[in-house]
């Protein structure tokens, strides 16, 4: 199925998605199509490891572009999501003027300046890099870590799709990037951010969406016991009453250590041996050996 055919509809576009191995729900298909052909932002907030970032990668994969990813974090700026100049290159460049001037005469300040910020020299961050290269996957991945003042920076460049460096001038993007923005939901987004995309909460799987899942991503590993790791999966998040909660690259990560350890089932000793692929904190690993008899034998 080509990218075209996919995005023909939230139903084809779902069945495509599956091909990559992403099983998307029939709400999730079809924001995700209306971002495409509204072409506004795609907002995901969930629980870590539910499928965000996946989704974005699945559809890079499926439109057959590139996927540039913009890491969020405390403190980040619009440098480092826009653009920096190649230092060591301009001191090479400058040095080499030098050199020539002192053999055949004066250079040209004016001319040098100019030269020092060519775009030759310019090193394009993640959102300039999609502005530039589009068409293709802008994920900015986890902008609930970052602050309010990026956030405005961001809705500025998804409204106008433009950015303006003063050495260089303003770039446009002749065809705006699919843009997907994931959140955790460690703070709440602002309004207007919210305004500008589509939105969708994408909560943990229902047990036979993640046994699909798993069976669509791990096809070696034993059925029996993809399904014990899967239904072992779901008690954790019902009934674990752990700090952080194994998400679905978790349960991929468990099933495919398993598999790795050529386990045909899972008992108590192997489950408590393996823990740590899918619990990441110590008092949840000491609460949920307490309980993995009484879950397993369930």
């Amino acid at each position: 199925m080509t990218s075209g055919e996919a995005f023909s509809s939230p139903d084809a576009l779902a069945e495509a998605l599956a091909s990559t191995g992403y099983l998307a729900e029939p709400g999730l298909s079809t924001v995700t199509w209306l971002a495409h052909r509204l072409r506004r932002p795609l907002l995901l907030e969930g629980e870590p490891g539910t499928g965000k970032t996946a989704l974005a990668e699945a559809l890079a994969e499926l439109a057959g572009t590139p996927l540039i990813r913009l890491q969020c974090y405390e403190g980040i700026d619009a440098t480092q999501a826009l653009y920096d100049w190649d230092f060591p290159r301009q001191i090479l460049h400058l040095r080499t003027v030098e050199a020539l001037a002192a053999r055949h005469g004066d250079a040209d300040p004016a001319a040098l300046e100019a030269e020092l910020f060519d775009e030759r020299f310019l090193l394009a961050r993640p959102v300039l890099r999609a502005l530039r290269e589009s068409p293709c996957v802008l994920l900015v991945d986890e902008i609930d870590r970052a602050d309010d003042e990026f956030e405005a920076f961001l809705l500025e460049v998804l409204s106008t799709w433009q950015v303006t460096i003063p050495e260089v001038g303003t770039l446009s993007a002749e065809n705006p990037p699919f843009v997907v923005l994931t959140s955790n939901r460690t703070r709440e987004l602002h309004d207007a951010l919210k305004r500008r995309c589509l939105y969708h909460w994408i909560d943990h799987p229902g047990l036979e969406r993640e046994l699909a899942i798993v069976r669509s991503r791990l096809p070696d590993v034993d059925a029996a016991l993809a399904e014990q790791v899967v239904r072992l999966t779901q008690a954790l998040r019902t009934e674990g009453e752990l700090v952080k909660t194994p998400g679905v690259s978790e349960t991929l990560d468990w099933a495919r250590a398993l598999h790795a350890l050529q386990a045909s089932e899972l008992d108590p000793e192997l489950a408590a041996r393996t823990l740590g692929t899918a619990v990441k904190y110590r008092e949840d690993t000491e609460r949920v050996r307490e309980v993995l008899d009484r879950m397993l034998a369930r």
